[in-house]
């Protein structure tokens, strides 16, 4: 039987979160990115939808 692969979606950290909020920060280490530029490749889900649009400023969506 074959495994249905769950979609997901990449995001790249391209502004730095040093003089943001702190919840954003937290946010943003929380979709796993520590340094500019560095991409995830994150499972497509309503939990990390929110992250990333709390964020939004701060990240790029990439397909």
């Amino acid at each position: 039987m074959a495994e249905a692969k769950s979609p997901t979606i990449k995001v790249r950290l391209v502004r730095s979160p040093n003089s943001c909020q702190q919840r954003h920060r937290e946010s943003v280490r929380a979709l796993g990115l520590t340094r500019l530029n560095q991409v995830r490749e994150l499972k497509d889900s309503p939990s990390v939808r929110g992250l990333i649009d709390q964020v939004s400023y701060l990240v790029r969506v990439e397909a």
